[in-house]
């Protein structure tokens, strides 16, 4: 397979447009990816997620705009769109009466590999994957984790420059999605370029180099997720104390602090950098105020996720 130009984006975006049935879902989207990084693709349901990459995956054709993936257009180079990609979907694709080796081996012939060559990437991807040991036997028998690993590992067989994870750990416990965790990284640190659509914000923040929100159809936010920390406020320090009167004394120190009487603490407002907190504990032991306890709170994914979009209780659209 001929690779792009490392130096092009593997995912070019611009002013992408689809509806159904008169609403809207994606409304004029243009981003950029970067080969061989990932981009996570946040928004809350009915955002238009799952709609982009069936458009990219050439199982949607867009109403407007222009989209690439490695170089060729969906629309008029769907065939060179889907010899560059794997997609691995929010349902497993496994067949459960095959073996795992089976599962791979079954791609491999799809794709005309050949019986040598299909049978040696099978063993490959089933060490790789760690999934040896239960190769041959039935996938119905197998776990959820060890059974999205799988999921991927058939993405793998071709060997794809650009892969679609649309929300791959949903379900999975927390030990199963970091070991996929572990997987993806793998993949991208060999020049895959992944698009990544999570629930997870956890997620997001431990797998992207950059962060796309989307709302309401609208790319509302890029940027790395120190970036979009920025974007929200609600930096603060958060300081309790031993007794109500020491509390008092404090909050006459910081006037634009919020006072918690129940807890006997103040939340004092600012970025929570080392200057603003070496100024409120020098302005504390200036007042000879002893603090019981400090902690400081930065913004989240959480916090830019409930700050950026605004589609909670609008009525869930096609995604």
């Amino acid at each position: 397979m001929i690779r792009q130009n490392p130096s092009a984006p593997a995912l070019s975006v611009a002013a992408l447009r689809k509806s159904f049935g008169g609403r809207t879902v994606l409304d004029d989207v243009t981003l950029d990816v970067a080969a061989g990084s990932v981009l996570a693709l946040l928004g809350p349901n009915g955002a238009g997620k799952t709609t982009m990459v069936r458009i990219l995956a050439t199982l949607l054709s867009p109403d407007g705009g222009r989209a690439q993936v490695a170089g060729h257009d969906v629309v008029t180079e769907p065939d060179g769109v889907r010899a560059a990609i794997g997609v691995t979907g929010q349902l497993s694709a496994v067949d459960d009466l095959l073996t795992g080796r089976e599962n791979l081996v079954l791609v491999a012939d799809l794709l005309h590999l050949g019986r040598v060559e299909g049978r040696r990437r099978a063993a490959e991807l089933l060490d790789r994957f760690d999934l040896a040991a239960a190769a041959d036997t039935r996938v119905a028998t197998w776990s959820g984790g060890t059974r999205r690993r799988l999921d991927l590992a058939m993405t793998m067989v071709g060997r794809p420059q650009v892969v679609f994870l649309d929300e791959p750990t949903t379900g999975l416990d927390p030990r199963s999605r970091r070991a996929l965790w572990a997987v993806v990284r793998e993949l991208v640190a060999e020049g895959t370029t992944v698009l990544l659509t999570t629930h997870y914000l956890e997620e997001a923040d431990q797998l992207a180099d950059r962060i796309a929100v989307l709302d309401g159809g609208r790319i509302v936010a890029e940027g790395t997720a120190a970036e979009l920390k920025r974007l929200v406020p609600g930096g603060h320090l958060r300081l309790r104390f031993a007794d109500a009167g020491v509390l008092a004394a404090a909050a006459a120190c910081f006037p634009t602090a919020v006072r918690d009487e129940e807890t006997l603490s103040l939340r004092v407002p600012g970025d929570a950098g080392t200057g603003v907190l070496r100024a409120v504990l020098d302005r504390l032991e200036a007042a000879a105020i002893d603090v019981a306890e400090l902690s400081v709170h930065t913004p989240d994914l959480d916090d830019v996720f409930l700050a950026l979009t605004g589609t909670a209780n609008r009525e869930v659209a096609t995604s």
